[in-house]
């Protein structure tokens, strides 16, 4: 229901086409009374007592009875064009309202993933979110559908129930006792069905996982020869899905031939009570039989959108749950705006952990990082380094401590001004699946050509690009797969110098990549350095010493600073990594 709160005329329309539709047809089928009698020449005087029965008869009094073999059943038909009008508008209304759920339900839960904190995001797998995108979200709409059957279904047997009254009070309550007893029947023996829906939701959601990490480590699979262990896996998971929704298919089978069986056995016993009891007007014998056989049909497929809607409550719960905003950790934006950076950026006693049960990455780190300066960030694995650019980036707030920006809190400036002056290059940065014009061009949408071609330039990758057959128009493919690991660090950094950012942070930039597109990149990186802030995060020490300063980190602290030559005389942490390096090398 809090999907339908955008709108809420809808289910009220429903509703009441649903009655509208309802009434056509049992008005349709009550007028089988005045037709069959009119047949068998058995037309029962006015006002023999029953409402309906002279209310039916009250309507063709003026005919002549010859007539009215003809006209009844045109009121039928009638009855019964109108009845599917009203049916084919609520499936249009419903689709219309479906189509923009859905497309509501998908908006959102991308805008959320877009906006939520890492922090959230860090809590669970990428498959889990994928699974909830692609799958779970139609799931939804189905849910969605057999809600809006159940009320349909709701206001149709509420009108049969009524016309039932109205024929044979007496008969009527039998029959309700009787249908209350075959749902509670049916309602016993599926009352597993939430249950195997939930099993059957994360079996699905295993599955996805288990696709989408195949499919992103598929050149360790297959490097490792594991295809056939992947291939297990995945059938393993596959036949979970595929159990599960056998088990729910077998239950949610079941609800129509029980009620066939029960109900038929229900119209003899109103067949032979109706013979014992010499009912004598076999017309309206006849009527009231067929109001049982469409109510049990309702009732049926009232059970049976029951039993899936149940299915899928699990797939709407976690639906639901990702799209609210109310319990979910965001980085708020503050409302300073930002110009320039001026005097550096201030790490002040600066206490970070990215969960409440891992260990603090940086713990009371203190440093400062000048404007249009290069630093340099070093040390072993885990110290803490590839978490300075995160903070920096705001893609998580500390949670000790504070980061000044000039003399104002990171935090307090706007967000969107802050990240426009920032460019990031990272080890294996991402390449979307496009053109090398359009991945360029990535860095400022309004880029104009010659601007996207002055940006390859300075990265060094002109050249490489105009060799290709199509140039700036070749396609990358996925993950820009086509491309060698030098290229497509060329494309990353090109993409970070048509942004003319004030601050260049480089995450161990030039790692992956071999001696010659090294030194092209860091040609390129010399060039653009200028009144920049330049950030760099190297593994590579080589690579720095030219940085205006360096600081060491070990265990997220600081431990050494200084500049290059000035640190290996030192003979300290930052010695023993370049001299274990050298030997390595």
């Amino acid at each position: 229901m809090p999907l339908l709160k955008r709108y809420p005329w809808s289910i009220p329309t429903i509703i009441i086409i649903g009655l509208l539709a309802s009434l056509m047809e049992g008005f349709g089928i009550s007028l089988l009374i005045p037709f069959l009698q009119d047949l068998a020449h058995t037309s029962e005087p006015l006002n023999i007592g029953n409402f309906l029965i002279d209310f039916l008869n009250g309507l063709f009094v003026n005919i002549p009875p010859n007539n009215r073999l003809i006209v009844i059943p045109l009121f039928i038909l009638g009855c019964i064009f109108l009845k599917s009008c009203f049916v084919y508008g609520n499936g249009v209304l419903f689709s219309w309202l479906n189509a923009r759920i859905s497309h509501t339900l998908r908006h959102g839960i991308f805008q959320q993933l877009l906006t939520v904190s890492y922090s959230f995001l860090d809590s669970d797998t990428t498959g889990k979110y994928m699974n909830t995108l692609d799958k779970e979200t139609w799931q939804t709409g189905s849910a969605l559908e057999y809600l809006v059957s159940i009320l349909i279904n709701a206001c149709t047997i509420l009108v049969f129930v009524i016309l039932l009254f109205l024929i044979s009070f007496r008969l009527a309550i039998l029959v309700g006792i009787v249908m209350l007893l075959i749902s509670l029947v049916v309602r016993l023996i599926t009352r597993k069905a939430e249950k195997m829906g939930q099993d059957g939701i994360r079996a699905s959601e295993a599955l996805t996982i288990r696709t989408w990490e195949a499919f992103s480590g598929m050149r360790v699979v297959r490097a490792l020869g594991r295809e056939s262990y992947e291939g297990k896996r995945f059938a393993r998971k596959s036949k979970q899905v595929s159990a599960s929704y056998m088990k729910l298919d077998m239950f949610s089978a079941a609800v129509g031939p029980l009620y066939e069986i029960l109900a038929n056995c229900l119209l003899l016993c109103i067949l032979v009570i109706a013979i014992l009891q010499n009912w004598s007007d076999l017309p309206v014998l006849l009527t009231f039989m067929f109001f049982i056989f469409r109510l049990q049909s309702q009732m049926m497929q009232f059970d049976s959108n029951r039993v899936g809607l149940l299915a899928l409550t699990d797939a709407v719960a976690n639906v639901l749950s990702l799209i609210n905003r109310s319990d979910k950790p965001y980085i708020r934006p503050g409302k300073t705006v930002f110009h320039s950076l001026n005097q550096g950026i201030t790490f002040e006693s600066v206490t970070f952990q990215y969960s409440a049960n891992a260990e603090p990455s940086l713990r009371n780190l203190s440093m400062h990082i000048p404007s249009r300066k290069t630093t340099a960030i070093v040390g072993p694995s885990g110290a803490g380094k590839s978490t300075i650019n995160n903070l920096i980036c705001r893609f998580y707030d500390v949670n000790e401590g504070r980061i000044l920006v000039d003399d104002d809190p990171l935090n307090r400036l706007k967000l969107t001004d802050w990240r426009s002056q920032i460019a990031v290059v990272r080890q294996n940065d991402h390449i979307f699946s496009t053109t090398i014009r359009e991945n360029i061009a990535y860095g400022r949408l309004d880029a104009t050509e010659s601007e996207i071609v002055e940006a390859a330039k300075q990265a060094n990758a002109h050249d490489f690009i105009s060799k290709l057959e199509m140039g700036y128009e070749t396609h990358v493919g996925d993950r820009g797969i086509l491309l060698s690991a030098g290229e497509r660090q060329r494309i990353a950094l090109a993409r970070a110098v048509i942004r003319n950012p004030q601050i260049l942070i480089l995450d161990e930039a030039t790692n992956a990549i071999d001696s010659i597109s090294e030194n092209l990149i860091q040609g390129a990186l010399k060039a653009l350095g200028g009144s920049r802030t330049t950030i760099v995060i190297a593994h590579r020490l080589s690579t720095i010493e030219h940085a205006d300063q360096i600081i060491v980190l070990e265990k997220g602290r600081v431990v050494e600073q200084g500049v290059f030559h000035d640190l290996l005389k030192r003979k300290g942490l930052f010695a023993r990594l370049y001299e274990l390096q050298h030997s390595v090398n």
